[in-house]
C-alpha cells in the first residue's frame, strides 16, 4: 500500500515532514503534486512549499540514495533499481490559514492531501494510507477518512485520499445523527462564550432538511451517499469561506459570528442570543457546503470526470454547480425554519443589488464566467466589476428565475427546480452531467406545453447578457420590488474605502459612470471639494450646489488634480433593491409563495 507518514517536524517554523513509501516502484518512478485543489478553481502551485526532497531504496538499516530529478514545477522522477520500496522524504511549509492548503503552528494543524501528498503516477487507483506521528499531548484528530487503527487512515485511491482534509489540535467537538447518519462538528479557535449546543442543533436541522430535499421525507440509509460526515470550522478574527469534500467540509469564519451563550436569564438559565447577521451568514455557509455533497461532489461537470491535477480543468457549468447551490443555501435555511420570509427576501435582495450593480453583467455571460474562473474570478482587480459577472451570484438568480418560472406553470403542480435537481440525481445515478442533461430534465419537468419556451429562456439567461425578468416573476409570487433612490456612491459610479483617518480612496470606477466621465481612476484619493477637506464621501452631499458640477481635489501618484464631476440626480438611478412579502397579495400569489418558501 502506498503510504504517507506525516509528522509535525517544527510547528514554530510551520513545517510538516512527510515520508512517502512506494512499494515496488517503476524503474523511472514519477511523483507529482497537484497544482490546484478541486472546488477552488485557481492554479495555486502547492509545490512551491516543498523542500529537502530525498529518495532512498533498500533496507531501513542500509538505505541507498536514489537519483532524484525535478522535471518541472511539480514533478519529480526517481531512478529506481530492483523491487525494494522507494522512500521519499520532504518538508512542507504550511502557513496558509485558508481552507485550500495547509497550516501548522504550536496551537493547530490542518492540511489537505493536495498540499502534502505527492501523487505516485500510474498508481493512483491503488489503496493509500496516511499515518500521523508524534502529535503533541492533548491534540485531537478530525477527518472523514476511515481510521484503521489509532492514527492510521486509509483511502481506496488517490482521489479519495486528497478529498478528506485533516484538522489537528485541541478543539471543541460535538456529534449528532441526521436520518441515522453520524455527523461530527469540530470548532477550533472559538471564544469561551461559544454556544456549541446551539450551533450543533441548527446544523442538524440544515442536514436533515437537505437530506430530505434530495431523498424524500423518509430517506433510506442506503440512499444517503456517505456513511459519516464531518464539519471542520476554524474560527479566526476575520475570515469567511468553505471548501466542500465528499464526506466533510472545511470552513473558516469570524469567531464573532458564532452563537454566544448569554448570561443567566431569570429562571430560564443560560440562553443563546438571537441570530445575528453574522451567524445567519455562517449557517448559510454550512448549508452551501453541505449541499455540495450532492451538487458537485457527486453530480459534477462531465469535464471533471476524471479530474486532472496537473492543469486547469475547464467547464461552462459553474453557474449550475456553484450558482444553483448558492440559490439553495439560504432557501433551505428558510425551509428548515432557521430564518423567516423577511430575512430570506432580504438576502435575495442583496444578491439582486450586487448583480445589477455590476456593469460586467452586460459583458460576460455566466457560462463564460464559469470557463474564465481560472483567470478572472479568483484574481479580481479594479476592473472586475466592469468586465465580469459572478457565476455564484448571477447563477443563483438564474436558479431563482427558473424555479419561479416552473412554479408559475399552473397546469403542472410538481413543476419546480427541486424536481429538476432530483431528476438530475436520478438520471445520472449521482454522477457526471452536462448542460444537455439539465435541459433534458427541465423539459421533462416543465411538460410539453412549456418545455420549448423554458429551455430557450434558460439558454438565453446562461449564455446571454440580458437582465433576468425577476421583478415580474417575484410580483407573481406576492413579493414587492422596491427601488429606493440611489446612494451618492451609486450616483457617481464609484466604490471607495474610507475612514476618518485615511480619507477617501477610490477602489473601483464603474463603466459608463459619472466618475469615469470625470476622469477618476482606481487608486485616486479624493481630498476635498472647494475649500473643504473631505474624510467621508457622503460629506459631498452637504457641499454640493444643486445643478452645478463639483470640482474635486484629487491626489494621484503625488500629483494634485482638479476634476469636474456632474452628480446625477438621486431619483434617476436605482439604489439598493428591497424585496418584501406583500400580505395583501391575491390568494393565488400567497399560495405560490408559501409553496416556494415552505416546500
Amino acid at each position: 500500500m502506498i503510504s504517507y507518514r506525516i509528522e509535525l517536524h517544527d510547528p514554530n517554523a510551520h513545517l510538516f515532514r512527510v515520508t512517502l513509501t512506494v512499494p515496488e516502484p517503476a524503474a523511472l518512478q514519477r511523483l507529482s503534486l497537484p497544482v490546484w485543489i478541486p472546488g477552488s478553481y485557481l492554479v495555486r502551485e502547492f509545490a512551491r512549499h516543498l523542500s529537502g526532497l530525498e529518495a532512498t531504496q533498500g533496507s531501513r538499516a542500509a538505505p541507498r540514495s536514489v537519483p532524484f530529478t525535478q522535471l518541472d514545477k511539480a514533478t519529480w522522477q526517481a531512478e529506481c533499481s530492483g523491487r525494494g520500496p522507494l522512500v521519499v522524504t520532504y518538508l512542507v511549509y504550511a502557513f496558509d490559514t485558508s481552507v485550500r492548503a495547509a497550516f501548522l503552528d504550536a496551537q493547530r494543524g490542518f492540511f489537505n492531501g493536495t498540499s502534502l501528498c505527492l501523487r505516485v503516477e500510474g498508481r493512483e487507483a491503488e489503496p493509500h494510507r496516511i499515518e500521523l506521528r508524534a502529535l503533541p499531548r492533548g491534540w485531537q484528530v478530525a477527518t472523514s477518512m476511515p481510521a484503521t487503527a489509532g492514527k492510521v487512515f486509509e483511502a481506496p485511491d488517490y482521489d479519495e485520499l486528497v478529498d478528506h482534509p485533516f484538522e489537528l489540535g485541541s478543539f471543541w467537538r460535538g456529534q449528532f445523527k441526521a436520518h441515522g447518519v453520524p455527523h461530527e462538528l469540530v470548532v477550533s479557535g472559538a471564544l469561551p462564550d461559544f454556544d456549541g449546543a446551539r450551533l450543533l442543533a441548527d446544523t442538524k436541522r440544515i442536514c436533515e432538511t437537505e437530506i430530505e430535499f434530495w431523498h424524500g421525507d423518509a430517506p433510506k440509509r442506503g440512499d444517503i451517499p456517505f456513511q459519516r460526515y464531518v464539519f471542520m470550522l476554524n474560527c479566526v478574527d476575520d475570515g469567511y469561506g468553505g471548501l466542500e469534500h465528499r464526506a466533510s467540509t472545511a470552513l473558516i469564519a469570524s469567531r464573532r459570528d458564532l452563537p454566544r451563550v448569554m448570561a443567566a436569564h431569570a429562571a430560564l438559565g443560560p440562553r443563546s442570543e438571537d441570530k445575528s447577521e453574522g451567524y445567519v451568514t455562517l449557517l448559510g455557509l454550512i448549508s452551501h457546503e453541505y449541499f455540495h455533497t450532492w451538487n458537485v461532489k457527486r453530480l459534477k461537470p462531465r469535464d471533471f470526470a476524471p479530474c486532472d491535477y496537473t492543469r486547469e480543468n475547464y467547464t461552462e457549468l459553474l453557474w449550475f454547480f456553484e450558482g444553483f447551490t448558492s440559490y439553495y443555501d439560504d432557501l433551505l435555511l428558510r425551509r428548515a425554519g432557521l430564518i423567516d420570509d423577511a430575512r430570506y427576501l432580504k438576502a435575495v435582495a442583496k444578491t439582486v443589488t450586487s448583480v445589477l450593480g455590476m456593469p460586467g453583467r452586460r459583458v460576460q455571460s455566466v457560462a463564460q464566467a464559469s470557463f474564465d474562473a481560472w483567470v478572472k474570478y479568483y484574481r479580481s482587480d479594479e476592473n472586475t466589476p466592469n468586465a465580469t459577472i459572478s457565476y455564484y451570484t448571477k447563477g443563483s438568480l438564474v436558479a431563482l428565475a427558473l424555479d419561479l418560472s416552473l412554479r408559475a406553470i399552473g397546469s403542472r403542480r410538481h413543476a419546480t427546480l427541486d424536481a429538476v435537481m432530483r431528476g438530475l440525481w436520478a438520471r445520472s445515478a449521482g454522477g457526471p452531467i452536462t448542460e444537455g442533461d439539465v435541459i433534458d430534465v427541465l423539459r421533462e419537468v416543465a411538460g410539453p406545453a412549456q418545455a420549448d419556451a423554458l429551455t430557450r429562456e434558460l439558454r438565453e439567461w446562461v449564455h446571454g447578457t440580458s437582465d433576468l425578468p425577476l421583478k415580474e416573476l417575484l410580483q407573481h409570487f406576492g413579493v414587492q420590488w422596491q427601488t429606493p433612490p440611489a446612494t451618492l456612491s451609486q450616483r457617481l459610479g464609484v466604490r471607495v474605502s474610507e475612514s476618518a483617518l485615511t480619507g477617501i480612496k477610490v477602489t473601483h470606477v464603474l463603466r459608463g459612470s459619472a466618475a469615469e466621465r470625470a476622469g477618476l481612476s482606481a487608486g485616486d484619493e479624493v481630498l476635498g471639494l472647494g475649500d473643504w477637506r473631505l474624510r467621508r464621501l457622503d460629506d459631498l452631499l452637504r457641499l454640493l450646489t444643486p445643478g452645478q458640477p463639483a470640482m474635486l481635489l484629487v491626489s494621484r501618484d503625488q500629483r494634485l488634480l482638479r476634476l469636474s464631476i456632474d452628480v446625477p440626480d438621486r431619483k434617476m438611478l436605482a439604489g439598493v433593491i428591497n424585496l418584501t412579502a406583500d400580505a395583501q397579495a391575491p390568494r393565488a400569489a400567497l399560495a405560490l409563495r408559501s409553496a416556494w418558501l415552505g416546500d
